[in-house]
C-alpha cells in the first residue's frame, strides 16, 4: 500500500497534467462502453481513471492534514513528502475490519466478557472496525448494537454446555463465512481455549484465508479427560494460527506445551487495570472493623470450598473482622449453609452477582482482598483491588505471584490452614499499608499506557486495553 502511494505521488508531481488525467481517461472509458467497444478495455480504463482520481483527492486531503500539523510542529524543515508518506502510513496502520470471536460475551458477566468489550471499545476508538460474534442469550438473538457503534452477533444458537455451544465443526461455516464477507473482516480475534465457536471461527477463516489471533486467559491441565480433549482441538485449530496471545509468562508455558505452537508466536501480553475507575476511597477506613472482601463467581475453580473452611475460622480468631462476599454461582449454597451453621449471619454479608460498574463501590469498603481461586493465569480481579487500595491476600496459584510485588500481596498455598495464617499476617501488617501509595504504584506498573512505553509502542495508543489492541494489528500486519 505505501508503495504503491509513493507511485502514485511520484507520478503525479512529475505529470503536467495533474489532476486532467484521470478525468481524460474516466472519459474515455466511459465513452467506449456507451459504444459498446471494447467492454473489457472500457471498464479497465474507468477503473483506472476512478482510482487515479481518488487518490489525488487523497493526496490533496493528506497535503492539508500535513499544513495543519506543520504549523504546530517546530520542525518546519522536514520534506512534505516524508511527512506525507508518514501520514499514509499512519492512516494505513489504523483501518482493521476486526472479528472478534468467543462464547463468552454480554449479557453474561466474567473476566473475559469484560476483556473483549473494553478491548474493542479501544479498537473502535482507535479508528478500526469492531464486530463481535457469540451465541444467543435467552431472548437475545439477532444482530445488536453497543456503546460506540459495536456490532454484535448473537447467533441463534443454545449453549449446550458451561456457556459454550455443541461443537459440529461444519455446522457453524455458513453464517460464520456470511458474517467474514458481508463485515469485510480482515483479522479474525478469538478468545478462550474452551469456547467452541471460537475454535470453529479460527478453523473457518484460516481456511479461507484470513490472518487470525488467538488469547488464552485461564490454565489447564494435562491428566484429566476434558483437558486431554481440549488440548487435542488446541493443536487443531491453533496449527496455522497467526500469534497467539497469553497474559503471563506461565500462561505462555501452559498454552506452548498443551497447543505445540512454536514459542516465537507466543507473545506474553499481560492484563492492566483502568485505574481511573478503580480509585481509592476519599477518606480511609477506620481499624476498629476489618472488613475483608471476597468478589468472585461462586464455583469449585475459584476456589469456594476453601472458603467454607477459612471464613469461620477468621472470625473465631478476629472477633473485629466482617467478611463480604460478592459474586453467584452453584457454590453459593455451601457459603450459606457455613454461614447458617456458625451463625455468622451478621458477620458475613452475601451479595449476590455484582455488576462490573458496582465493582469498585464494593472494594471501597474493605481493608482487604480475598482470592481463592485454584488456578488462574492472571487474576485481574486482583488488580483492581489494589487499585482500589486493598492489600491482598492470594492462593500462590498459576500466574497470580506474576501479578504484584511481594510487598502489596500476601501468598498462601490452596490449604484452609496456611490460608488463615496469610490473613493473619495481612492483618499484623495492615496499618502500613497506605491505599493512595499502593494505587499509584498500581497506576505506574499496570497501567495499559505504561505497557506501551515498556513494549516501544507509540503515545498515540496509550488508551484502554491499547497493547493487546497493537498487538492483535501488529499480528496481522505480520510484525511482533
Amino acid at each position: 500500500m505505501l508503495i504503491t502511494c509513493w507511485i502514485l505521488y511520484l507520478a503525479w508531481m512529475l505529470a503536467p497534467w495533474k489532476m486532467w488525467t484521470s478525468t481524460i481517461l474516466l472519459r474515455i472509458g466511459l465513452e467506449i462502453h456507451v459504444k459498446n467497444i471494447g467492454t473489457g478495455w472500457a471498464i479497465t480504463m474507468a477503473r483506472i481513471g476512478t482510482s487515479l482520481l481518488l487518490n489525488k483527492l487523497k493526496f490533496l486531503l493528506i497535503d492539508i492534514s500535513h499544513t495543519c500539523l506543520m504549523q504546530r510542529s517546530p520542525i518546519v524543515a522536514m520534506p512534505s513528502w516524508s511527512a506525507i508518506a508518514a501520514v499514509i502510513a499512519f492512516m494505513a496502520d489504523l483501518k482493521h475490519r476486526i472479528l472478534m470471536v468467543s462464547d463468552f460475551f454480554y449479557p453474561n458477566f466474567g473476566g473475559v466478557e469484560n476483556h473483549i468489550y473494553y478491548l474493542s471499545q479501544c479498537l473502535l476508538k482507535l479508528g478500526h472496525k469492531v464486530v463481535v460474534l457469540t451465541h444467543a442469550y435467552g431472548n437475545r438473538s439477532g444482530v445488536r448494537y453497543m456503546t460506540g457503534g459495536l456490532k454484535v452477533y448473537y447467533v441463534p444458537w443454545r449453549p449446550f454446555l458451561m456457556q459454550n455451544t455443541f461443537p459440529t465443526i461444519y455446522g457453524t461455516f455458513p453464517i460464520i463465512r456470511t458474517i467474514l464477507l458481508r463485515e469485510k473482516i480482515s483479522l479474525v480475534h478469538g478468545h478462550q481455549a474452551f469456547s467452541t465457536l471460537c475454535h470453529e471461527t479460527l478453523m473457518h477463516a484460516r481456511t479461507m484465508g484470513y490472518k487470525v489471533v488467538f488469547t488464552d486467559h485461564s490454565l489447564y491441565g494435562f491428566a484429566d479427560v476434558g483437558s486431554i480433549h481440549m488440548n487435542k482441538v488446541l493443536q487443531f485449530t491453533l496449527a496455522d494460527v497467526t500469534r497467539a496471545i497469553c497474559v503471563s509468562h506461565t500462561s505462555k508455558e501452559n498454552t506452548v506445551l498443551r497447543s505445540g505452537l512454536p514459542p516465537e508466536k507466543v507473545f506474553v501480553i499481560p492484563n492492566a487495570v483502568d485505574t481511573a475507575m478503580f480509585k481509592p476511597a476519599q477518606q480511609r477506613l477506620g481499624r476498629d472493623e476489618i472488613v475483608i472482601v471476597v468478589i468472585s463467581r461462586l464455583v469449585y475453580r475459584k476456589g469456594a470450598d476453601l472458603l467454607v473452611e477459612v471464613i469461620p475460622e477468621v472470625c473465631r480468631l478476629y472477633p473485629n473482622v466482617r467478611f463480604i462476599v460478592g459474586g453467584d454461582g452453584p457454590k453459593r449454597v455451601r457459603l450459606e449453609e457455613m454461614r447458617e451453621k456458625h451463625s455468622l449471619q451478621d458477620r458475613v454479608e452475601m451479595l449476590g452477582a455484582v455488576p462490573h460498574a458496582s465493582v469498585r463501590s464494593v472494594l471501597i469498603s474493605g481493608h482487604i482482598f480475598l482470592n481463592s481461586s485454584l488456578t488462574e493465569a492472571f487474576c485481574i480481579a486482583i488488580l483492581e483491588a489494589a487499585s482500589c487500595g486493598l492489600l491482598t491476600v492470594s492462593t500462590r496459584v498459576g500466574g497470580v505471584p506474576e501479578v504484584l510485588p511481594d510487598d502489596m500481596i500476601v501468598l498462601a498455598e490452596p490449604d484452609p490452614s496456611d490460608m488463615v495464617h496469610a490473613i493473619r499476617k495481612a492483618i499484623s501488617i495492615l496499618p502500613n499499608i497506605d491505599p493512595q501509595v499502593m494505587h499509584d504504584r498500581v497506576s505506574f506498573m499496570w497501567s495499559l499506557g505504561r505497557q506501551a512505553v515498556l513494549l516501544g509502542y507509540d503515545n498515540r495508543l496509550f488508551d484502554m486495553a491499547s497493547v493487546r489492541t497493537v498487538a492483535a494489528c501488529k499480528g496481522y500486519r505480520g510484525g511482533a
